[in-house]
């Protein structure tokens, strides 16, 4: 009796040790995951960091070009998962090409030719694009290790940006905060400040595929954008300074429709874009963070909400994903995730017409996003 008391026991032990939660084994599960990210870089050590909520919601960050690596989230039946482009260890970020989940800047987006003034002296910032300076060229802030802070709900990300790098004037403190609340929101703070007049457009560079599946395309998200205008862009994507209506064009999002309706009309603007690439001019509003878009996926049930205090997004339609960038058990095809690029506008500094994007010494450059996740039935 002895004996078989003994061996019910040990079996007992081994059945419960697989059915139940065993918090050992998740805590070296996220070890393990953890060290996928985990680096030292010209001397400073390159961590991830996660933010969970009560709700089940988290999201992982790397100081790493103070990088959204995860965003999970539940679907209408509870289930959890990632809705964020990414890859599967750091070395990707590395060697990435396409900005997933980084902070971009000293200016986001496009500047024409590299080339800007600022009281009468023209600057030149590398040209990575083409004939033009995209994300602030060469090495920029979302190749860089940043200083990182971390409480309960939030991670602060820092970073000094040295005067002359990429050819802009100027250091600049900037620091970037994100928050994770009880509401499934995301939120980011933004704040700079400049010892010389310069030049400043930051933005988070996430690229989201609401069906937690990588694989498959953006095209059937229902979107919807509070921007009544957009800024034509020439051959080279660069606004042409025009702010056109978006009423009977292609980009007539003021109403919720499929991304992938009119993502292939024979329009110029789409020809030029292979999609859309465009800035949207967000509607005024007496609020000092205001709607940007509402997006719905309809198999999974899960909805995003953008409010910022930026004049602008950027939405991209993941037009240049070709299969070469890799993560998350596969390639990532052109259309499988989709940018909301909250901004000033592309060019600012040549287009006088559009807001100012001069940051000057004793100013302090302050702006908020906010990413609100959702279900509906």
């Amino acid at each position: 009796m002895k004996r078989t008391s003994i061996l019910f026991f040990f079996f007992s032990m081994v059945f419960f040790s697989c059915i139940l939660p065993n918090e050992n084994n998740n805590m070296n599960i996220n070890q393990n995951r953890e060290s996928l990210y985990s680096d030292t870089l010209h001397g400073k050590e390159v961590k991830m960091y996660t933010l969970k909520n009560k709700r089940g919601m988290f999201v992982e960050f790397s100081n790493y070009g103070a990088t959204v690596l995860s965003i999970n989230v539940p679907n209408r039946d509870g289930k959890i998962e990632n809705v964020v482009l990414g890859y599967d260890s750091i070395g990707g970020y590395y060697a990435g090409k396409s900005y997933f989940g980084a902070i971009v800047g000293r200016f986001a987006n496009r500047i024409a030719n590299g080339k800007f003034t600022i009281d009468g002296v023209e600057y030149t910032a590398p040209l990575n694009n083409g004939k033009n300076t995209l994300h602030g060229g060469v090495n920029s802030i979302d190749k860089q290790v940043w200083d990182a802070k971390q409480g309960d709900s939030s991670v602060v990300f820092s970073i000094v940006i040295p005067d002359g790098e990429n050819g802009y004037p100027g250091e600049v403190k900037l620091a970037v905060s994100y928050t994770l609340n009880e509401d499934n929101e995301i939120v980011i703070d933004y704040h700079a400040t400049t010892n010389k007049t310069t030049i400043l457009n930051v933005s988070n560079h996430t690229y989201f595929n609401l069906i937690g599946d990588p694989s498959q395309t953006i095209l059937s998200h229902m979107l919807q954008l509070y921007a009544a205008r957009f800024t034509p862009v020439d051959s080279t994507l660069i606004p042409t300074g025009e702010l056109k209506e978006v009423n009977n064009t292609a980009f007539d999002f003021t109403t919720s429709k499929q991304i992938g309706r009119d993502v292939e009309m024979n329009d110029e603007q789409i020809i030029l874009g292979k999609g859309y690439d465009h800035n949207f001019v967000l509607n005024e509003s007496s609020e000092s963070i205001k709607p940007v878009a509402i997006v719905d996926e309809m198999a999974s049930g899960r909805r995003m909400e953008v409010y910022t205090t930026q004049p602008g997004v950027q939405f991209y339609s993941g037009n240049f994903l070709d299969g070469t960038q890799q993560g998350r058990g596969t390639s990532f095809q052109k259309r499988s995730g989709f940018c909301l690029e909250t901004q000033f506008f592309p060019d600012s500094p040549n287009k006088p017409n559009f807001p100012s994007t001069i940051l000057k010494p004793g100013e302090t450059f302050i702006s908020k996003t906010i990413y609100r996740f959702s279900t509906f039935k």
